[in-house]
C-alpha cells in the first residue's frame, strides 16, 4: 500500500472497482478476450485434425500428416511462455488492462492471416513455414491472456465470489470453442467436404476478424484491477530495482513449480479431449455397423455439444470452489480425472455416436473445464502481489508447453507407434496424477487477502480486500 493512502482511500478504490456495473464489465471483458483466444486455438486444433494434413502436408499419410499438423499446434505453445514472460513484465508495470488489449490484437491478426495462406500445392514448402510462423504469433499473444484475465478478475471480485467471477474466463474459453466448432460445423453443413477442405475452412479463420473487433470494443472500456491501482506506486518503485520475472524466480520459484505441475495434468487432458479425440475417431475408429471411419462432421457436432457442456462445467466448478474451498474441489476433480482416460477410450472405441458423445461430454466436464474452472481464482490467490501476474503466467505457460502444447503430438506418435490407445491413456492419466499430488502440498486460499505481498501459506488469515 502507498504510504500516503488511508484505509478510507483503499475502500474507495475497491468500492468503485467492485460496483455491480464494473464487475459485470470485467467479467464480460475477461470472458470475451479468452473466447477469442480459445476460438483461435480451437479452430487451429480442429483444422489440424481435419484439414491441414491435406492442405499443408499433402504428401503424408493421414496419421503422419496429423502428427506434423500437431507439431504446428505445439509451436504455438512453445511461444506462449515467451509471450507470457514479455507481457507479464509489462502487465506488472502498465497494468492488466494494457496487456489484455495488446494481446487481443496480436492473436486476432495472426488467426486472420492463417486463413490467407496459400496451400502447399500453390507455394510449396513456404506454405507450412508461414503456417508455423503465424502460429508462433498466436502463441505469443495468448501467453498472457488467460493469466491476465484471471488475475484482474480475482483482484476485482468481492470476497466469497472470486471463484464464480474468475471462472468466467474459462466460460469464455469454452464459448470460444463453441464459436469455433460451430463455425466449422456450419461450413461443413453448407458445402461439400471437398470444397470445405479446398477453401471452406478459410472462412472460419477469416471470421476471427469480426470476433477480434467485438472483443476489442468491449475490452477497451475495462477498468484496471483495484489491487494494481492501489499498489501501482510501490510496484513501479520495486521494478526500478528488479523486473517482475526476476522477482518471481528469486522469491517464488517453488510456488511456480508447484502451480506448473498442478496445471500440467488439466492442460494435457484438456487438449487431448478437444483436439486429439477428433483425430483418433476419424482416423482409427469405424462407425458402428460400417467399414468407414467415424465421420468428420459428426465428431465436430459432438465437440460442439461438449463445448456447451464445458461452459456450464467451468462456472459450476468455480462456484462450488467458493463454497467448499479451492483445494478440496481441485483434488476432487483431479482424482476423478486420473482414472477417467481409460473410460474415455473404451467408449470411443465402440464407434457408437451416443457413447462417443458420452465420452466427450465427460471429457469436457472433468478434463477440459473441471480444474481450470477452479484455478482461475486459485492460482492468483496462491501468489502475492509482488509478482502475481508474472508468477501465474510463467507457471501456467510452462505447463502449457509441456502439457497441452505437445499432448496431441505425443498422442498421435503413441497411436502411430503402438496402434492402441492404452499408452495414451496411461500418459494422460499420469499427468493428472502428478497434478493431484502437487495440489496436496499447497494451502487453501479461499477468501485470501489479495493485497498480501508474499505467497499464500497454511493457516494464513483469509480476510481483507
Amino acid at each position: 500500500m502507498k504510504p500516503s493512502q488511508t484505509h478510507t482511500d483503499c475502500e474507495s478504490i475497491y468500492k468503485k472497482a467492485r460496483s455491480d456495473k464494473n464487475v459485470r464489465a470485467a467479467a464480460l471483458a475477461g470472458g470475451v478476450g479468452t473466447m477469442l483466444e480459445q476460438f483461435d486455438f480451437a479452430i487451429y486444433g480442429l483444422a489440424a485434425a481435419l484439414v491441414f494434413p491435406q492442405v499443408f502436408f499433402p504428401q503424408s499419410d493421414p496419421l503422419a500428416g496429423a502428427l506434423m499438423a500437431f507439431a504446428g499446434f505445439a509451436v504455438g505453445f512453445l511461444a506462449r511462455p515467451i509471450g507470457g514472460i514479455i507481457f507479464a513484465h509489462f502487465g506488472e508495470i502498465f497494468g492488466r488492462k494494457w496487456v489484455l488489449v495488446v494481446t487481443l490484437a496480436l492473436m486476432g491478426t495472426a488467426t486472420f492471416l492463417i486463413g490467407c495462406i496459400p496451400s502447399y500445392e500453390t507455394i510449396g514448402i513456404l506454405s507450412p513455414i508461414l503456417l508455423f510462423l503465424l502460429r508462433l504469433l498466436q502463441g505469443l499473444g495468448a501467453g498472457a491472456e488467460q493469466s491476465g484475465s484471471a488475475t484482474l478478475l480475482t483482484e476485482t471480485a468481492r470476497i466469497g465470489r472470486r471463484g464464480r467471477l474468475a471462472s468466467s474466463v474459462m466460460v469464455g474459453a469454452a464459448a470460444g470453442t463453441v464459436c469455433g466448432t460451430f463455425m466449422f460445423s456450419l461450413i461443413q453443413w453448407i458445402i461439400p467436404e471437398q470444397d470445405f477442405i479446398s477453401w471452406g475452412w478459410r472462412i472460419v479463420f477469416l471470421f476471427s476478424f469480426v470476433v477480434t473487433i467485438a472483443a476489442w470494443l468491449i475490452r477497451r472500456h475495462l477498468s484496471e484491477s483495484p489491487v494494481f491501482e492501489q499498489l501501482k506506486e510501490s510496484t513501479q518503485e520495486n521494478h526500478k530495482m528488479e523486473a517482475p520475472l526476476v522477482q518471481s524466480i528469486k522469491y517464488g520459484w517453488k510456488r511456480i513449480i508447484q502451480v506448473a505441475i498442478m496445471n500440467w495434468g488439466p492442460n494435457t487432458n484438456s487438449y487431448t479431449v478437444q483436439t486429439f479425440f477428433v483425430t483418433y475417431v476419424t482416423a482409427h475408429v469405424y462407425l458402428t455397423g460400417t467399414t468407414k471411419f467415424f465421420p468428420r462432421s459428426t465428431i465436430t457436432d459432438i465437440q460442439l455439444i461438449g463445448a456447451f457442456i464445458g461452459m456450464i462445467s467451468a462456472f459450476m466448478w468455480g462456484t462450488l470452489s467458493d463454497r467448499f474451498g479451492r483445494k478440496s474441489m481441485y483434488l476432487l476433480i483431479a482424482g476423478l480425472a486420473t482414472v477417467m482416460p481409460f473410460l474415455y477410450f473404451n467408449l470411443l472405441d465402440t464407434g457408437s455416436v451416443f457413447l462417443i458423445g458420452i465420452a466427450i461430454a465427460l471429457g469436457y466436464i472433468f478434463a477440459a473445464y473441471g480444474n481450470v474452472g477452479v484455478q482461475m481464482a486459485y492460482f492468483p490467490e496462491l501468489f502475492g502481489t509482488r509478482y502475481r501476474y508474472a508468477g501465474v503466467t510463467v507457471a501456467r505457460e510452462i505447463s502449457s508447453l509441456i502439457g497441452g502444447g505437445i499432448a496431441p503430438m505425443v498422442c498421435s506418435f503413441l497411436l502411430l507407434t503402438y496402434g492402441t490407445w492404452l499408452p495414451i491413456a496411461i500418459y494422460i492419466a499420469f499427468t493428472m496424477l502428478c497434478s493431484f499430488l502437487a495440489t496436496l502440498f499447497v494451502p487453501e486460499t479461499l477468501d485470501r487477502d489479495m493485497t498480501i505481498v508474499t505467497d499464500a501459506i497454511k493457516s494464513e488469515e483469509h480476510t481483507g480486500f
